[in-house]
This record gives structure tokens, C-alpha cells and sequence, in this order.
């Protein structure tokens, strides 16, 4: 068995096992999926991995390789998959990636970047949570849901995911919340944008005993050091004390007295109740570097400046950007865009199907040897046509020849260009709609 079908065998072995207790990941446990059906528990994950943007009547005969006598109607489908609770494919997800271990920054960190990425779904103004009303972007109005995850930037796997509904995204809350159930047996850093830098995540961090590096606003920061004005270089350490109150009377340490940071009761942190006199002791490491001429960014962080310098910092930041171009793949390449039902909570469950054959493909693809040449550059994977591959062999059945995946993907290289850079497009896209697709 070649490294590839090891992987698929990991991947179907972990459902199967979930299989043999489905009322774990069933609404109604020891009622749904106890009756023997075409698509049974197992049948039923190992679809919505593999499918790709076809319609789903088409999907459904490709799956079942087009025999007569396993034509499911959408109907039937649709009555299994509203079985399945939403936990069941990100215990998958937890599951799969334990078999395959990570490769650590300078063998000890596991570099794990935190973005947002927007997916536009079918129009339904009446669903309040997700429907946003005319704007610049739509006439009509369009419907969005909001995903924020973990991505670990060396291996190219997503490790953990928050589905929001649009009009409810709260990016501050999410991430607390995905720091909080942080399982791998890893030593993070978790690297994230300055949509996400506020206290209550930098305090989830430390209670965590997890390392970070968040880019933020120089309003921010000049706030945080209580300066005017920003020098152009900067690495320094900051101790704050965060409290509720702004009564100087109720403070434990007026001696201290600049270093207390009022936090309003409107604004979330977990560690202080509102109209609370508790207070928070912080302390953080501020680094500003130049990204580009006369350009300047602010990084705060709880790295230690005796083992990391303001330049690895910086450059532990930049490989942040892995993440966006991930979301491109996942998007895109294979096909999360597409999705076939206009239900968030089936939209969800597409999701998170499409962020385990995400893995998948990046599992194996990180496997390939890329041989080396004596050209002009150095050359990687080409990402997008190694997913195309690996899509291709897992909606293979049992029988079928597989194709020589790790020839294939060593046969499409692209040149790696440093110092490239490109203007982001900011873009209304229109879901994909159900009826005029075809794969």
C-alpha cells in the first residue's frame, strides 16, 4: 500500500469506526441511522467528502457509479443528512489529523495562523441572521455566512473552525473560543490579523500558556503605551493592569497608577465581571518594524525577546499569508463555493466535509519529493492541480486502479518567485446556482 492509500485508508478507517456508534453524532440517538439504507452513516460522510459541484442528483449517481439499482432520490438524501449532528465532522476532522504528525517550527513550534473567510450562500431574506440588505455590493441584498479558523501554516491543514451567520460574526469571540478548545498536543504560536487583537483574546492566550503574534492598529498601541506618537522601530515590554473601574479609590496598586487600563462594561472580557473591582495583571511585548517605505506595522505579542528578534517576528507574521491563499484553495479549487443545499445547517456540514478533504490533499501533496534542479528557481507543488488529483482518487471506489497520485502531483511544479506582490481584490461574488452544473 503506497503513502496515498495509507492516507484514504486513515480517513474511511475513522469513519467506519464512527459508523459502528452513530447515535454519538445523531440527533436522535438509537433512532436515527439504525435502519439499513443505501446511504447509511458511513456511505453518508464518506458523500459529502468526496462529492464535487455537480448537482446532487449527479453527485449522487457518481457516487453509486451509476447503478440502477442504487438511484437515490434527493428526497432520501436530504431525510439522512438532517440526521447528522454538526459534531460529526469536526471530531472527524480532530481524528484524521492525529495520524499524521506535525512538522514544528525549528522542530519545537506549531505555527498555527487565525483568519476569517465570507462565503455568500442563497438569497433568503427572511433568514435575519445571515441576509444583508442592499448595499454597494448587491442591489438585492445577499445572504452570507462567516467562518473563522485555524490553519497551521507549516503542514497546510486546517486544525479548527467557527461557522457564524453574517449578520452575527463576532471574530473576538470566536477565537477565544478556539484558543480555549485548543487539543493538539503542540506548543502554538498563533499568529493572527489586527481584526483579532483585543485583551480578552491576548489573556485566553496566556491562561493557555500559548505564544502569539497579532498585528495591531497604532491607535492601539499608542493607547497601550500611552504615547502620542509612534517611533519608526520599536521593541519594547509593556505591563499593564486591566480593570473595570475607573474610580482611582477601588485601585489595589495606586502606585501603579499608569499602568491600569480601563476596560468598559460593554466590552467582553472573560476574566473580569462587569461592575467588577477584580483586576487583570498583563504583561506584553510591543515590536514595529518597517514592512515596506514609510510603511510600519505593529505586532504584540508574548514571545520572549531573548529567543525571538523583531526581524523573525516579522517574518513569522508574513508567513501568515498562507492562510489566505488557503482559503482560495478551498474555495475555489475544490469547490467549497458549490454548495447543494440553500439550509446553513447543511451548509455547515459541506464545510467542514471540505475542510477534511482539504487535509487530505495537503496530507499527501506535503508527502511529494520535489526534485530539485539546477534552473533559475526553486520549485514547489503546483497546490491547485494536486488537489484536483487527490479529489480525484478518493471518489474512487473499491476495485477501481488508482491512478500513480504522488507521479502525478511531482509532474506539475510551479517556480517559486519571492518579493511578489499583489493588490487584494475586494469582490461580490454571487453563490453558485443549483441548477446549471455539471462535473
Amino acid at each position: 500500500m503506497n503513502y496515498p492509500e495509507q492516507v484514504k485508508s486513515f480517513l474511511w478507517s475513522d469513519i467506519s469506526k464512527m459508523s459502528e456508534c452513530p447515535e454519538r453524532f445523531a440527533k436522535n440517538p438509537y433512532a436515527d441511522f439504525s435502519r439499513k439504507r443505501k446511504l447509511d452513516f458511513e456511505n453518508l460522510m464518506r458523500f459529502l467528502i468526496s462529492m464535487e459541484s455537480g448537482t446532487t442528483e449527479h453527485e449522487l449517481l457518481k457516487y453509486f457509479d451509476y447503478d440502477i439499482n442504487n438511484v437515490l432520490s434527493n428526497s432520501a438524501f436530504y431525510q439522512q443528512r438532517k440526521k447528522l449532528l454538526p459534531d460529526a465532522f469536526a471530531h472527524l476532522l480532530f481524528q484524521f489529523n492525529s495520524h499524521f504528525p506535525f512538522e514544528k517550527y525549528r522542530g519545537k513550534y506549531q505555527l498555527a495562523a487565525c483568519d476569517g473567510s465570507e462565503f455568500n450562500i442563497a438569497r433568503n431574506p427572511d433568514d435575519p441572521d445571515t441576509f444583508h440588505p442592499s448595499n454597494g455590493k448587491s442591489t438585492r441584498g445577499f445572504n452570507m455566512i462567516h467562518t473563522i479558523s485555524f490553519y497551521d501554516i507549516l503542514n497546510k491543514r486546517y486544525l479548527d473552525c467557527i461557522i457564524q451567520p453574517g449578520r452575527k460574526k463576532n471574530e473576538f469571540r470566536a477565537i477565544c473560543d478556539l484558543i480555549d478548545r485548543y487539543s493538539y498536543e503542540d506548543n502554538p504560536i498563533f499568529i493572527a490579523d489586527r481584526g483579532f487583537s483585543s485583551y480578552n483574546f491576548f489573556a485566553h492566550a496566556m491562561e493557555k500558556g500559548v505564544f502569539f503574534i497579532v498585528r495591531a492598529k497604532d491607535i492601539n498601541v499608542k493607547r497601550l503605551l500611552n504615547l502620542k506618537e509612534l517611533p519608526d522601530h520599536l521593541d519594547t515590554d509593556v505591563d499593564i493592569i486591566l480593570t473595570r473601574t475607573q474610580s482611582k479609590n477601588k485601585r489595589q496598586r495606586p502606585e501603579q497608577n499608569e499602568q491600569y487600563r480601563y476596560i468598559g462594561s460593554e466590552v467582553s472580557f472573560d476574566y473580569i465581571e462587569p461592575k467588577s473591582t477584580t483586576e487583570y495583571p498583563m504583561h506584553l511585548r510591543i515590536v514595529r518594524f518597517e514592512v515596506a517605505e514609510g510603511v510600519y506595522e505593529n505586532i504584540i505579542t508574548n514571545l520572549p525577546d531573548d529567543e525571538f528578534s523583531p526581524g523573525e517576528i516579522k517574518q513569522l507574521y508574513h508567513m501568515r499569508w498562507s492562510i489566505e491563499t488557503s482559503f482560495r484553495d478551498l474555495k475555489h479549487t475544490i469547490g467549497t463555493i458549490n454548495f447543494h443545499s440553500k439550509k446553513v445547517e447543511y451548509i455547515e456540514q459541506e464545510i467542514w466535509a471540505r475542510l477534511i478533504l482539504f487535509n487530505f490533499c495537503a496530507i499527501i501533496t506535503t508527502h511529494v519529493l520535489i526534485k530539485r534542479k539546477d534552473t533559475k528557481y526553486v520549485y514547489q507543488v503546483n497546490f491547485a492541480m494536486a488537489m484536483k488529483i487527490c479529489h480525484h482518487f478518493i471518489r474512487l471506489q473499491q476495485g477501481e486502479t488508482p491512478p500513480d497520485v504522488e507521479g502525478l502531483i511531482g509532474s506539475y511544479m510551479l517556480p517559486i518567485r519571492p518579493g511578489r506582490v499583489y493588490a487584494r481584490e475586494h469582490r461580490f461574488q454571487r453563490p453558485a446556482g443549483f441548477g446549471y452544473r455539471f462535473s
